[in-house]
């Protein structure tokens, strides 16, 4: 079952340009089996489908490196915020290398990813139980991209996400169809965040499964107020929004 899992992670991929190793292909699987199996006594997915899932949680994770407007590599800092079951944090430290870092509030979660990365021997792959807020307090300015798919509303991510950024430092912002009044609140926290929207690419899921859209912001100065704002207060008084 696994290989043919495997032939169709490979070849969904292939059509958005990204290529992938049999190796990497085995272990993105063997992940993806060692959720749905947990997902039996801990609720990590709703998506126990595993030839949907691959599609669902594997590809959809990894269509943002389809992008031509940036690279990441095995000396970046990558951040996924609100990780959930480990997508899209995981498939991007494998595929890239990169040094990924994956935070959940909820601690089940991070617990089991851990347990899963270690099983797996991804020492590129830490994650957290934390507050957004709090955690980019005690690592700002570290990350060179952080990642956020289906967490929040876009102006609510990017204030999350500023702080964690290097100057050039990317958010990669992954929706379905987002209404042009989210895309607006977007535009105007990006301002206030020092933040720059520098791509928006459309994408198709194989099998009709989904159109994605991704958004990549660049930090390109310093906020205009201090982030991070005391916690809850981001979803609570959204910037853009007022």
């Amino acid at each position: 079952m696994n290989e043919a899992l495997e032939k169709q992670l490979i070849e969904e991929l292939a059509v958005f340009g990204i290529e992938l190793s049999a190796d990497q292909a085995r272990t993105l699987v063997s992940y993806l089996m060692l959720v749905i199996e947990k997902n039996k006594v801990v609720n990590l997915t709703r998506i126990t489908n595993p030839a949907e899932a691959v599609t669902l949680h594997l590809v959809d994770s990894l269509i943002p490196l389809a992008s031509s407007t940036f690279y990441i590599g095995e000396k970046d800092h990558v951040l996924d915020m609100g990780t959930g079951a480990g997508f899209p944090g995981v498939p991007v430290a494998v595929v890239t290398q990169a040094q990924a870092l994956l935070v959940d509030s909820v601690g089940k979660k991070t617990t089991a990813v851990q347990e899963f990365a270690d099983k797996l021997e991804l020492q590129n792959v830490t994650t957290r139980h934390a507050r957004l807020e709090e955690l980019a307090r005690e690592i700002p300015c570290t990350q060179n991209a952080v990642f956020a798919r289906a967490v929040a509303k876009t102006n609510v991510l990017l204030e999350y996400a500023t702080p964690f950024l290097a100057k050039g430092g990317l958010l990669v912002v992954e929706k379905g169809r987002p209404e042009e009044e989210e895309l607006r609140a977007a535009s105007q926290a990006a301002k206030i965040c020092g933040m720059k929207l520098v791509s928006r690419e459309t994408f198709e899921l194989p099998r009709d499964l989904g159109h994605r859209e991704v958004l990549l912001y660049e930090k390109v100065r310093t906020s205009q107020i201090k982030l991070p704002r005391r916690n809850g207060l981001a979803r609570q008084q959204p910037l853009g929004e007022q």
